[in-house]
């Protein structure tokens, strides 16, 4: 079975979980990566909520330097499966299975997150925001991405019993975008394309927890 073959599968099963229809393009695991950006001096710590079937894991692999480690945390089972196999024999990579909220988080200095934040409701997603921006270092970044114009498609879409939750989760989504965001890079060759968002987080640093989630 091919990657995009398992990708859609999951789609329709678990269209919650698995926010996109297709592994994402080399284009859009450029962007979501572009600060995983290697130390000359010092191992960096990278995390990637949400790999689906590593894609974008790839990317990271290939931009991390020879010291440095990268955790992986994946909820769909037939997604694990597929990238402990892969990783094995890579001890930079550590996978870890369930979602993140059901994880205690170390520090980092990049997040590269997948999950569809717009899929969720909004406390979920002030959560999610909250734990992952809260590992990173002084100086760290988070990379996520949505699909271009999804925002408004939804919000003509929703009925009357989901309008409220939709605008909702828009409004966490769009606060947090307004606080932390740096860049965001439009990203044409993607199906369906999408817009990278680069956060950093402001406020008091994450401590220095130990650096493995539990």
């Amino acid at each position: 079975m091919t990657e995009v073959t398992l990708f859609f599968q999951e789609f329709t099963r678990a269209r919650r979980e698995t926010g996109a229809i297709a592994p994402s393009s080399p284009s859009l695991s450029s962007a979501l990566t572009r600060f995983v950006i290697p130390s000359p001096d010092l191992p960096r710590r990278v995390l990637e909520v949400g790999p689906g079937t590593g894609a974008v894991t790839r990317r990271v692999r290939a931009a991390m330097g020879p010291r440095d480690t990268l955790d992986l945390i994946e909820a769909n089972p037939r997604f694990t499966d597929l990238l402990r196999r892969r990783y094995a024999d890579d001890p930079r990579v550590r996978l870890f299975t369930g979602f993140v909220q059901e994880h205690e988080l170390g520090t980092y200095d990049t997040i590269v997150c997948g999950l569809p934040f717009a899929n969720f409701d909004a406390p979920t997603v002030t959560d999610l925001f909250d734990r992952l921006l809260g590992a990173l270092r002084p100086g760290g970044t988070l990379s996520f991405f949505a699909y271009a114009g999804l925002s408004a498609l939804r919000r003509a879409l929703a009925g009357p019993g989901t309008r409220g939750r939709t605008l909702r989760t828009q409004s966490v989504i769009a606060r947090t975008l307004e606080r932390h965001r740096f860049r965001t890079e439009p990203v044409f060759r993607n199906l369906p394309p999408a817009l990278v968002h680069h956060l950093v987080p402001v406020g008091p640093p994450a401590d220095d927890r130990p650096g493995y989630p539990g």
